[in-house]
């Protein structure tokens, strides 16, 4: 979950590599550390904690070379100290390393080459591959191909040598790399949002692939040598996309461009006039989708609410069973998997470690898989039969808000599809269920309108340490995704509940120091959230509700109501959750919390 960039061209590169890693400081802000190759050697400067630790060590030291390394980290092995920091370098200072993963037989390797006289200075994993390429002789990419043939886990690597200079080589297994295409000149990042400011020419590293990139030249391998071709894929984000436009936050930015994300991933998509959906994207599968007897999401964290969400929405409109998957649990509990399923992996960033294994094992086990994500040339895509993408755009806070959005978008567009593949949904259902999704950009702007409302609620309840939010049907997921937002940014204990098993257990919670946020929507089981709130009120809860129309019953029983616009109860979700996003954000800025880096997390989970 680390950020690696690098420069290599006729510029100065220690501001790209500055800049760049800023940029990925979401990855990981732990520490963060830079190293330049030039006339004078090699040159290295590091610092513990954020970015602007390392920025002020900088402007103290005049840093000098041709061109360079950065890395920001999340610490997997060895404290967040400075000394652990990347870039690592082997025993003589020649050969430079950043990284981003885990290397599972480190403790082995560094046995070994303790036995041989390295001398290592750092508790990481990393380091060890530092002192590998040091025995592998000079030139640097036969090197890399031998050293990751030893290594086991999950990698990112770019490394720099003084004795083979004028190149970076990169390798990947696992976390994600891509390498920009400049004009006599290029770059290398986690992350597209790190260099696209310099270009829009990107491309994506495969698994068990190693990159030899000079300033006017990039050559792709495999492990074993044989060569690769690999044209750049262009990249339509406009970087403005990535800054923070006049916003105090990236989350809040992102929250209120939800509008605009869900234009974008409808426009195209649907004929209102014929109730049909267009995803071409899924031409290959039309087949394995109209037979499908059930569809299986497998997801994590904010991705698997979606999915939750997509349950009932598939269910509902193609009457087929579904099943949700955490993906850090399903390949270790031996699925059982019906070749004519499909799977569909839903992420954000396509990435995801756990979600990436989970596919790649449906994938042995004969299973079609799907994807819903949002980064164009994601791993995940690649290795999907089909991919449904959003078009959130670039997302920098942590948090996730405008994909999640988006991912209910898409998974809505799918069950209709779906439905009317499978005969199940008839022409004017489907009209009026899409021309419900064409509305949802409006009235998501009418959801923002809240936020005031949502300041004030969030001054009167910020010093509270526990809330529980309660759901019912598609509304549920909700509850889950509130409970998720506000303990990522705000670190408090908030717990998402269905709101009929409230009985059986949170209820002994309930008093006057527990706010329970509900999602009181005015469909088939309104009365009985209702008389769940009853519940509450009775045993002195404070409670926030949230509901298209308030009526006396729940003002009776509600601290505060939050009204948002109506629309198919199927697709009320994507409008419900805008609020509880936004108190989650109100709360932990009155808190004074790093909104969009909260404490121990990163945007993108690319190790177990």
């Amino acid at each position: 979950m680390c950020g690696i960039v690098g420069y290599i061209g006729p510029r100065s590169p220690l501001p790209i590599l500055v800049e760049g890693l800023k940029k990925l400081e979401y990855r990981g802000y732990d520490s963060a550390g830079v190293a330049l190759i030039g006339g004078k050697g090699l040159n290295t400067e590091r610092a513990a904690g954020k970015m602007v630790n390392l920025e002020e060590k900088l402007a103290l030291k005049k840093l000098e070379g041709d061109y360079g390394l950065g890395h920001t980290r999340w610490a997997t092995h060895g404290r967040p100290t400075e000394e652990n920091a990347h870039p690592h370098t082997d025993c003589g200072g020649d050969i430079v390393v950043v990284h981003n993963g885990i290397i599972e037989n480190y403790v082995e390797l560094k046995s070994a080459l303790e036995k041989k006289g390295h001398k290592f200075r750092t508790e990481t994993d990393t380091e060890v591959v530092a002192h590998l390429l040091e025995d592998e002789g000079s030139d640097l990419p036969s090197a890399m191909r031998s050293v990751c043939g030893k290594l086991k886990g999950i990698f990112a690597l770019a490394v720099a040598s003084l004795r083979d200079r004028g190149k970076i080589v990169v390798a990947r297994m696992g976390p994600p790399i891509v390498i920009g295409v400049g004009d006599k000149e290029n770059f290398v990042a986690s992350d597209i949002p790190a260099i696209l400011q310099h270009t829009r020419n990107i491309i994506y590293l495969e698994d068990g692939e190693i990159a030899v990139i000079k300033a006017e030249e990039i050559g792709i391998t495999d492990f074993a040598g044989e060569p690769r071709t690999r044209l750049p894929q262009r990249i339509a984000w406009d970087p403005i996309q990535a800054e923070k436009a006049g916003y105090k936050h990236f989350m809040q930015k992102e929250i209120f461009e939800q509008p605009r994300a869900l234009r974008d991933t409808l426009v195209g998509r649907i004929s209102i006039e014929t109730g049909s959906v267009h995803l071409e994207e899924l031409a290959p599968l039309s087949r394995e989708l109209k037979e499908t007897g059930s569809l299986n999401f497998v997801a994590c964290g904010t991705s698997l609410h979606a999915s939750l969400c997509g349950k009932f929405l598939v269910e509902n409109l193609a009457r087929i069973p579904c099943s949700v998957d955490y993906a850090s649990e399903f390949r270790y509990r031996e699925p059982v998997i019906d070749p004519r399923d499909i799977f569909v992996f839903v992420s954000q960033s396509g990435e995801t470690a756990d979600t990436l294994a989970a596919q790649r094992e449906a994938r042995i086990r004969g299973a079609k898989t799907l994807a819903i994500c949002n980064a164009v040339g994601s791993m995940l895509t690649r290795e999907a039969d089909g991919t449904v993408y959003t078009h959130a755009g670039p997302e920098i806070g942590v948090a996730s808000t405008k994909a999640f959005t988006t991912q209910l978008t898409a998974i809505a567009l799918l069950a209709c599809h779906l439905g009317e593949l499978k005969g199940t949904l008839p022409q004017e259902e489907r009209k009026e269920f899409l021309s419900a999704l064409q509305q949802l950009p409006k009235l998501a702007e009418k959801a923002l309108r809240l936020e005031k409302q949502v300041e004030k609620i969030a001054k009167n309840y910020s010093k509270y340490n526990n809330f529980l939010y309660l759901g019912r049907g598609v509304h549920y997921p909700i509850a889950l995704e509130g409970a998720l937002k506000l303990k990522e940014i705000s670190y408090i204990h908030a717990e998402g509940y269905p709101a009929g098993e409230m009985k059986h257990g949170p209820i002994a919670l309930i008093d006057g120091n527990l706010p329970v946020v509900a999602l009181a929507m005015k469909d088939h089981v309104y009365d009985k959230v209702v008389s769940n709130l009853e519940e509450v009120k009775a045993r002195d809860g404070k409670v926030i509700s949230i509901t298209q129309a308030k009526d006396e019953r729940l003002e009776r029983t509600s601290d505060w109501i939050m009204e948002v616009p109506a629309t198919l109860p199927l697709l009320q979700a994507i409008l419900t959750i805008i609020p509880l996003q936004l108190l989650a954000y109100h709360i932990a800025v009155l808190r004074g919390c790093d909104v969009d880096q909260p404490r121990n997390l990163a945007k993108s989970v690319t190790v177990e």
